[in-house]
């Protein structure tokens, strides 16, 4: 398969042609299966995941003008989707005015890796500057969570969650390209935080644990995403080659191993589980979703690469041909998102708040460079 003319020709053609606001700035996601817009909010999430995307693609993969120009315009909406406070929105209307704010702060680490690759890619020095000052906004609130509203009671519920862990470990990674020593140092304690901080066990990596790091025995402590758990994988093993530290890849296989075991159900990757086998409390446990797909066919190509073992290779082809399978849509471009358990299509939707051009692009952006250059990438 050619990864990168799939890339262009299906993935990007049809957000390029359908999705960017060349009137207003930024991009749209509400898009049904022909790509018609069906919904003018906008997702903040999205405006810094484009932007990463069409800028990474640019600098890495085809340096093709259509990119940059669509990442020009996203850039420059940037500014729209951000409050005085400095913290952004999560959703805002099509011209940039403010509809939700929420606790998290993930809008603001897809925007700081979104400007540091469009920096990379033009050399605008406000773009780096954006990054730093969007990185440092989440990287505070992290470090500090009562500067928001915390999402559990701390003194009847103290959890502590994988996925801000996750996303300022792939956060850093893309940032340490603007400065090595500083955000090198947030990769290394991210890693070791998801290693050594209570959600990696012997067959398990949770979602959620108690602050101290023991085991919590109800349906939150014990649900399980296992794309959530690949993704983690990669993310992890990118940081042993990174580092030249083998213990890093050791760590990742393992969590593919039993990831694998847990989530793969009729040739997907079901969205979630319960550790101990009690009854998922989530209503689409046992959908499958797009991005966990995405997540699990790098994990097991990376695992390949890294080992040579044949399992991973076996995976790893055999996931491709399941995603291209049951969720490409064979009259059109782009996939579809959301399966039942029986692998038939949910939703003939291409786009939503949640779905929009990352997790399929940076799959393909991903095996493009695998493919041309032999050696695991480092995105």
């Amino acid at each position: 398969m050619n990864y990168q003319k799939y890339l262009s020709d299906n993935i990007l053609k049809f957000w390029l042609d359908n999705a960017i606001d060349y009137t207003n700035g930024g991009i749209f996601t509400s898009l049904d299966k022909d790509g018609k817009i069906y919904g003018r909010e906008k997702s903040v999430w999205f405006q810094g995941r484009a932007l990463w995307v069409f800028s990474k693609t640019y600098n890495s993969v085809d340096k093709k003008s259509e990119y940059l120009k669509a990442a020009e315009c996203i850039f420059n909406f940037l500014p729209k989707c951000t409050d005085i406070d400095g913290r952004m929105y999560f959703t805002v209307t099509e011209d940039g005015k403010g509809i939700q704010k929420r606790r998290y702060y993930f809008s603001e680490t897809f925007a700081a890796i979104g400007c540091a690759e469009y920096y990379l890619a033009t050399g605008n020095e406000n773009a780096r500057k954006c990054a730093e000052n969007y990185f440092d906004t989440a990287y505070a609130i992290f470090n500090n969570p009562s500067l928001t509203t915390p999402k559990f009671n701390p003194a009847n519920a103290p959890y502590k969650s994988l996925s801000p862990v996750m996303i300022m470990l792939a956060t850093a990674q893309v940032m340490r390209k603007l400065d090595c020593h500083k955000y090198n140092a947030i990769a290394k304690e991210m890693v070791s935080e998801i290693i050594n901080g209570g959600y990696l066990r012997d067959d398990v990596l949770l979602e959620h644990v108690y602050s101290d790091g023991s085991f919590a025995d109800t349906p939150l402590g014990r649900t399980v995403n296992p794309g959530h758990s690949l993704e983690a994988a990669w993310f992890i093993m990118t940081e042993g080659v990174y580092q030249n530290d083998k213990s890093l890849i050791d760590a990742g296989l393992r969590i593919i191993d039993f990831s694998m075991k847990r989530g793969l159900f009729d040739g997907g990757i079901i969205a979630f589980c319960d550790y101990l086998g009690n009854p998922p409390t989530s209503l689409e446990w046992d959908m499958k979703l797009w991005w966990p797909q995405c997540e699990a066919i790098i994990a097991n190509k990376m695992a390949h690469m890294l080992t040579g073992i044949e399992k991973y290779n076996t995976n790893f082809k055999n996931l491709l041909d399941y995603t291209l399978t049951h969720f490409e849509d064979k009259d059109g471009l782009e996939w579809f998102g959301y399966l039942h358990y029986d692998n038939t299509v949910a939703n003939p939707l291409k786009g939503n708040i949640f779905k929009g051009p990352f997790h399929i692009p940076r799959l393909f952006i991903w095996l493009s460079l695998a493919d041309s250059n032999g050696e695991v990438p480092i995105l």
